[in-house]
């Protein structure tokens, strides 16, 4: 299991954190999804083997906000 954290801009509500949630929760391959609305961080557990960070990169894009890795 690998771990990643992504700053997320562009959220502003409950709404939005349950948006970018249920789009990382979606990703197959991703075991657990934390959204912190405050921090504007999101923590995933995932399978290295299944998923790319990339690719949770891109769920968030798509559900309409940016995100970055953080290092």
């Amino acid at each position: 299991m690998a771990s990643i954290q992504l700053k997320v801009s562009g959220m502003t509500c409950g709404h939005c954190r349950g948006k970018v949630e249920t789009a990382l929760q979606q990703v197959e391959g991703v075991y657990s999804v934390f959204v912190d609305l405050d921090e504007g961080r999101a923590e995933i557990d995932f399978d290295a083997a299944a998923v790319t960070p990339e690719a949770l990169v891109g769920a968030v894009k798509s559900a309409g906000y940016e995100a970055l890795p953080v290092s």
